[in-house]
Formats: C-alpha cells, sequence, structure tokens
C-alpha cells in the first residue's frame, strides 16, 4: 500500500523591491554571517570568562595590598586608634573596646627566622568589615568578579597540575560529557527516523529503529553512570586536596592556636574545614557538571538546529534566550549571601551546643538550663527563621523560572520547529517532501529544540547553584585569608579601652641562645591588657625558678610568650630550641592513641623506637610517680582508649610528669602540674628531675614547692615584680611566722569578745554580791555595830568557779 503524499504548500510574502535587493543580498553572503555570528559568540563567551577572571584576580591583589590601610582607617572611625601622632592624640570613642594599630615595619628591627613556632607577629586595627558593613556580616558571596577571582585562586589547590590525578580524571570526565551529547544527537535523528517509519507504516524500518534505540542504551545507560561517579569521585578528590592544604596551614605555626585567641575574624574554623569544604567540593564538580554539558549541548545543538530549520531562527531564539536569561538573573534573588548567611548560623548553633556540652559541669551546679535553653532556642529559632524566609523567596524565583525555560521558550521552539513546514528556508537540509519526511524533520528538530531548551534550561537553573557555591567559596576563602594574615603576623582583635597604643607599635625580638633570658619585654595580653611594663630576667642551667603573684598579674602570660603563643611588643627574648623546652599544664592534654602514645607524645612509636628508648624504660619512669599500675589494668602499652575519662585527675598529672622524663628536656615549664598529687609525690617528681639536670620554671601557690627552687620571680599584680635568689628555708620560716601572726590576727576578734563578756559578768557578780550584802545587813542590825579590831577579810570566789571553797580545782562547768 502506498503512502499518500501531501503537497508543502508555500507561503510567498511579497517585498518592496528595496528590500527585496537587501534579502538577495543577505542570501547570498547568508553563510558568512551564521559563521561570523557562532565564531563572535564563542569569542565574546571566552572574552567575558577571562575579563572576569582577571578582575577578580586584580581585586584579590588590591584586597593583600590595601588591608593594613583599610584597617588603619577602620580603627580611625571605630575608636580613635591610628598610627599617626595627632590620632593617637585624640580622645577615643565613647565603649569599652577600641581596635589595635597597625605595626608599620621596621628595617631595624630583626626578627628570627630560626624557629618557626617564634615568628614575630604585627597587630593590626580590627573592624567590622569595609563601609557600610555590619558587625556579624560574612564575607560578601555574589557570583561577580570577586568570586570569579577567588575561583582562580581555589582551583590550583583542588588541580595542583597536568600531572595530578584529578587532572587526568577531569579530562576522562570531559570525554563522557562529550560521549553523552554525541548520544543525544544520535537518539535525536533516531527518534525522528522512528516516527516516520511509524507515519509511514514501514514496519522494518520501525523495527530496525527499535533495535537501534535499544542497543544506543547500553552505551547511554553506562555513560549517565559513569558521569555519576566521576562527579563523585571529583568530590572527594577536591576535599582530600583542600582539606589537607587548609591542615597544613592549620597546623603549621600554632595557626590553630592564634586564630581563635588572636583573631576575631573565624569563631568556627572547624565548621569550615569540616561541613563547608564538603559542600564546597561538591558544589564545584556538580556544576562542572551542570555547566560543561549544557554548554556543549547549547553549541551543537544550534549548529544542527541552524542546518535544519536556518540561521535566522537560531538567531532570534538567541535574542529572545538572552533578554529572558537577563530578566530572570536581574529577579533572582542573593542565594549566595542566603547560604553563606544559613553556614554562619549553623555554625553559631552548632557551637553553643558545644559550648553547653563544654561547660555542662559548671552550667549544671549553676542549675542554669533554663538560661542555657534559651541560648539554644534562640540559636535554632534564627535559623529556621533565615530557612523559611529562603523558602519562601524560591516560591516566586521558581515559579518565574518555570514559565520562562519551559513554556515561554517551549512556545519560541514551537514556532522555531513549525519554520520548515510553513516556509521553505534556502541553504538548509529541509527539503519539501511527503508527510514521513516533515514529521520526521519537524520531530528531530522538537527532539534537538528540546534537548536544546533543557541544556540552556540547567544552564539558568545552574546560577542559582553558582550562587550557593559563591557562598561557600567566600566562607573557604575566608579562612584562607585568616591563615595568610595570621602567617603573616597580621590580627584583627578588639582591644581593651585603656589598651596603650604607643606601646604596640613596637616591636620585639626573638635570639636563639642556650638559656631563657627576657630583656625589657612588656608582657601584654592580645587584647592590649598592659600587665608588666618591662620585664628582665634569666634562667641558666642548674637554675630552678619559681614564679608566684595574684591571679591576672602574668605569670602564664609570660609562657605564651616564650611559647610564640602571642606577640612580643619590644625586649628581647632569647631561648633555646623548642626541643630543649617543654610546657606541662595544670590540665596535662591526653591525645588520641596508645598508652605509649600519651607518655611519648608529641613523639610517634617510630621516633621513640629511633632514640633507643623501649616498653621497659617507659615502664620504669612510670614506676618513679607510682603509676607503672595503670600498664597491667588498662591491658599494656598498645591498649587504646579515651584516656581523659579513664584517668583520674591525679594519674594525668603523674603521666604528664612520666611524658617530661622522657623526653629530659633542658627547661621544664611547670603550671600547677602538680595541684592534683599528694606532697610526697610531689617530692618524688621534683627530686627527680632535679637528678635528670632539668632546670624547672614552676607557676605554684604551695609553699611546699619553694625547697626544690633556688630563685623567685614575684609579680605584685600591679604592674611590677621581684626577680631575686630564693632562700627556701628562710623564706618557709617567715612564711610559718606569717601564717601564726595571721592566725592570731584572725582570732583577736574572738578574744576580744571573750574579754568583753568576761568583764561585763564579773560586774553583774559584783552587783549581786552587792545587793545580798545589803540584804543580810538589813535583816541583823547587830552587825553593823564596829569591831573592836581589824578583821582582815579574804576576798569570796563566785560561786560555781570551784567545786568546793579553797579546794583550787576548776570547775568542769562554771555558773558564772
Amino acid at each position: 500500500m502506498s503512502t499518500p503524499t501531501v503537497n508543502k504548500q508555500k507561503i510567498q510574502i511579497h517585498l518592496p523591491p528595496i528590500l527585496s535587493k537587501i534579502v538577495s543580498v543577505y542570501w547570498s553572503y547568508r553563510s558568512f554571517f551564521s559563521n561570523g555570528f557562532l565564531a563572535w559568540l564563542i569569542a565574546s563567551l571566552i572574552w567575558r570568562v577571562r575579563s572576569v577572571i582577571v578582575a577578580g584576580k586584580k581585586q584579590g591583589s588590591v584586597r593583600r595590598l590595601s588591608l593594613k590601610d583599610q584597617l588603619i582607617k577602620g580603627s580611625s572611625a571605630a575608636g580613635g586608634g591610628g598610627v599617626s601622632d595627632s590620632s593617637m592624640k585624640k580622645k577615643p570613642a565613647v565603649g569599652s573596646e577600641k581596635p589595635l594599630p597597625s605595626l608599620p615595619p621596621s628595617s631595624s628591627q630583626k626578627v628570627s627566622t630560626s624557629e618557626s613556632p617564634l615568628q614575630q607577629v604585627d597587630n593590626v586595627a580590627a573592624t567590622t568589615g569595609g563601609k557600610g558593613k555590619k558587625k556579624g556580616d560574612g564575607p560578601r558571596a555574589d557570583v561577580d568578579a570577586v568570586f570569579f577571582g577567588r575561583m582562580a585562586r581555589l582551583i590550583p589547590i583542588l588541580i595542583p597540575g597536568v600531572q595530578s590525578k584529578e587532572f587526568w580524571l577531569l579530562n576522562a570526565f570531559s570525554g563522557f560529557l562529550i560521549l553523552r551529547t554525541v548520544l543525544s544527537l544520535y537518539v535525536a535523528q533516531l527518534d525522528g527516523e522512528i516516527v516516520s517509519a511509524l507515519v509511514r507504516r514501514q514496519g522494518r524500518g520501525f523495527v530496525i529503529g527499535i533495535i537501534s534505540w535499544m542497543a544506543v542504551a547500553i552505551p547511554a545507560t553506562y555513560t549517565n553512570s559513569m558521569l555519576t561517579w566521576f562527579q563523585n569521585k571529583l568530590a572527594i578528590l577536591f576535599r582530600t586536596r583542600i582539606t589537607n592544604f587548609l591542615h597544613d596551614k592549620y597546623l603549621e605555626n600554632m595557626t590553630f592556636y592564634k586564630v581563635g585567641n588572636l583573631d576575631d575574624r573565624i569563631k568556627n574554623a572547624d565548621q569550615i574545614i569540616t561541613q563547608d569544604v564538603a559542600q564546597f567540593s561538591q558544589k564545584v564538580s556538580e556544576i562542572y557538571s551542570n555547566l560543561a554539558k549544557p554548554i556543549l549541548d547549547t553549541i551543537l545543538y544550534n549548529i544542527q538546529l541552524s542546518n535544519n530549520v536556518g540561521f535566522e531562527s537560531v538567531f532570534a531564539s538567541f535574542i529572545i534566550v538572552n533578554y529572558s536569561a537577563y530578566i530572570l538573573r536581574v529577579m533572582t534573588p542573593p542565594f549566595g549571601k542566603y547560604a553563606a548567611e544559613e553556614a554562619r548560623l549553623e555554625g553559631e548553633f552548632r557551637f553553643a551546643h558545644s559550648r553547653l556540652i563544654e561547660n555542662a559541669e559548671e552550667i549544671a551546679l549553676y542549675a542554669g538550663h533554663d538560661v542555657e535553653k534559651s541560648i539554644l532556642d534562640r540559636g535554632y529559632e534564627g535559623l529556621i527563621k533565615h530557612i523559611n524566609r529562603i523558602s519562601r523567596t524560591r516560591i516566586w524565583h521558581t515559579m518565574l523560572e518555570d514559565f520562562l525555560i519551559k513554556y515561554f521558550w517551549g512556545a519560541m521552539g514551537m514556532v522555531m520547529c513549525a519554520v520548515p513546514v510553513f516556509f521553505e528556508v534556502p541553504g538548509t537540509e529541509a527539503k519539501v517532501g511527503d508527510l514521513g519526511s516533515r514529521t520526521q524533520g519537524f520531530v528531530t528538530n522538537r527532539r534537538l529544540l528540546l534537548s536544546s531548551s533543557d541544556a540552556v534550561g540547567r544552564i539558568m537553573y545552574s546560577y542559582k547553584e553558582v550562587s550557593e557555591l559563591a557562598g561557600y567559596t567566600a566562607r573557604v576563602s575566608e579562612l584562607l585569608d585568616v591563615f595568610e594574615d595570621i602567617e603573616q603576623g597580621v590580627f584583627q582583635k578588639r582591644l581593651v579601652s585603656n589598651a596603650n597604643t604607643d606601646l604596640l607599635q613596637q616591636r620585639g625580638e626573638f635570639i636563639e641562645s642556650d638559656i631563657i633570658e627576657f630583656k625589657n619585654v612588656p608582657i601584654v595580653s592580645p587584647n592590649g591588657d598592659l600587665l608588666v611594663s618591662s620585664l628582665s630576667f634569666n634562667v641558666k642551667k642548674g637554675m630552678h625558678l619559681l614564679i608566684v603573684g595574684p591571679n591576672g598579674s602574668g605569670k602564664s602570660s609570660l609562657f605564651r610568650i616564650l611559647g610564640g603563643l602571642w606577640p612580643m611588643y619590644g625586649g628581647i627574648v632569647a631561648k633555646p630550641d623548642p626541643k630543649n623546652i617543654f610546657y606541662i599544664p595544670q590540665r596535662p592534654y591526653l591525645s588520641l592513641g596508645t598508652l605509649r602514645d600519651q607518655i611519648i607524645y608529641p613523639d610517634t612509636l617510630q621516633e621513640m623506637q629511633a632514640k633507643g628508648v623501649t616498653d621497659v624504660q617507659l615502664l620504669e619512669l612510670m614506676k618513679v610517680v607510682e603509676i607503672s599500675h595503670i600498664v597491667e589494668r588498662e591491658g599494656g602499652f598498645d591498649a587504646e582508649k579515651d584516656w581523659k575519662d579513664i584517668l583520674a585527675g591525679g594519674d594525668k598529672q603523674r603521666v604528664a610528669i612520666s611524658r617530661l622524663f622522657y623526653h629530659t628536656p633542658r627547661y621544664a615549664i611547670l603550671d600547677e602540674c602538680t595541684s592534683s598529687v599528694s606532697m610526697d609525690i610531689e617530692r618524688i617528681m621534683y627530686t627527680h628531675a632535679q637528678k635528670l639536670g632539668i632546670s624547672l620554671l614552676t607557676v605554684s601557690h604551695r609553699p611546699s614547692l619553694w625547697q626544690y627552687h633556688n630563685w623567685i620571680l614575684q609579680y605584685d599584680g600591679q604592674g611590677g615584680y621581684v626577680f631575686t635568689k630564693l632562700d627556701a628555708k628562710r623564706r618557709l620560716a617567715l612564711q610559718e611566722e606569717k601564717n601564726t601572726l595571721e592566725q592570731k590576727l584572725i582570732e583577736a576578734p574572738k578574744l576580744q569578745k571573750r574579754l568583753e563578756d568576761l568583764k561585763q559578768l564579773v560586774q553583774e557578780h559584783n552587783i549581786r554580791m552587792s545587793s545580798d550584802a545589803l540584804s543580810t545587813l538589813g535583816s541583823n542590825p547587830s552587825r553593823l555595830q564596829p569591831l573592836s579590831r581589824p578583821v582582815k577579810s579574804r576576798p569570796r570566789l563566785p560561786r560555781g568557779d570551784f567545786d568546793e571553797p579553797g579546794n583550787g580545782k576548776p570547775s568542769t562547768q562554771p555558773n558564772l
């Protein structure tokens, strides 16, 4: 049975002669115009991306170069703490805080570079940010030049080079994306052939088409599965790269301490490294898949559509899509800023719970659960309000997206596909034919158009994902900025109102030496509080220094400067190699690992074996402080437990002392490290440490430790101190006499009160005796006659003072 043919009707349009001439010239150079348009489109896209990236890099460089100037301006605006003399003389703004001024570099001030933990640092003014930026706002998170600059900075971290695994995996990923696009083109053509065979009632062609359809399903499904695998694998590799990079930055030069104690910009670095980095890596891998293939699909599909329906229709669709995309972009809310704010609120809510766990005992003793619950509820309520606000915003935005992408673009696509049906377009593959040919062409073009529309839609939808990526990129970049600033000695910290800005512009010097010596070093806390104006002392081998003073006078602060934790604002600090100084705090740190790891920390098992130390020797060290029973009780040195919860407070301090004996440094800093052990164990600890030749620097209020030291550094709490030789015996005698006098002074008010009571009782007794005597004389007047001779009267004692008159024994229960 033959297939009926339908003649294709042509729609003729009569144009004026001048327009006909123009149209004729256009059709003569039509291929040139179409190819030029395609080249211009690709070149403009490449140039625009390049310009945005370059602008981002320039803006990032300007930020790095002008950081100090911006902070100085911010400090002047915030509290008058500038760098010039005039700004120094200005009265600071009302408030309890003011920012720290920047430290100008000085060629005459040298900094030791031989020790990475003791790099000299500058403190720079801390403000809330640029103009108009409110306190608590996060970094800018828009899809702009700054975002592309940040990505250009992070991409070398994610893909370090052409030899990296990520680079080759990305190339393989790109290959599968291209393969999927090619398969999509083939499926579109195959779809048209199947429908054409169906319309023409060609059974053989229909069966061949179905078989081809099923055959192409095998590579298509494999390609889709591999694309998913590549995307997840890239996300894991990207996260591994940037996490390792951040760990290196975070754990070098004590950055992990400085970022939380010397800088106010990052309060939840742990959340950024663990959660935001994971989200960032996942978004990057998704964005590449969601942008690379749609862009490739759009180019290839439109080239094929141009061949099928004409260049003019494609150009018109480009204009429509471009303007509708512009409208959608203008109407799109700042989802990047929303994502960054959501991450910040999540971090604060998580920090509130961590704070509750950390201070659970104190909160429980104060019965402060209601207050803490209100804090947690406020944090969660703020987070949920923000999430609900985002959800409400997405309603109308999703509605606008669906209208433009699905319906408006779909209607325009139908018009485009109908062009070859109603018009004969020269230079295209559309030929006049029967119903089957026109149906095949329409179905193929519509399939290409739908695929192209879907690709453009994915590009438009991805703008929202790019905005969210911008938020995570801003968070990760801010963390890197803080790490780099801290590495260069640039901090942003709020200061107390009475901070000495002149002093804070000075710089100190670290030198390596065999002794510990401070020369005219001011002790200044990170918030600018001056504890000691100028400290000078030295500790040589064989000296044992006792450091005493009231709380907050600067005892532990001295060790923080010595360890490189706090910046130094003047003077000279001489110290030996860090391996020859060992610090033991009041609460010893117990790491994750075996019992052996607790004794040798921070050494590893390999380092212990390289030193030639055995488990038997470790056991002997533990026997010195009488904790060897722990080895057998807990299952040997290889036992892995949560030692922080297993060991008691005294056992923890003994483990820390065993750790000191293992390392045997030249100097040991002991900060109340024997507060939970008995005096006998304390004596064993100190005497054994001195036998090992360790010079001790001890912070303690216990007089029992004086006998183990021969020098003393005493703070008065008012910024002054005394450094002198310590005569332990004489000082103990003076201390004992002082304690005796203090005890007597304490008891003096009680003795005085007892004396007053006794006086009052005696007076009352005398009055009663006089009254009794008068009563007796009144009843017997003869007693009033004078005696012939004077009789010496004996004073009577109060009744009850003695059991019997004259027996000389005090009564056990006096009745006064």
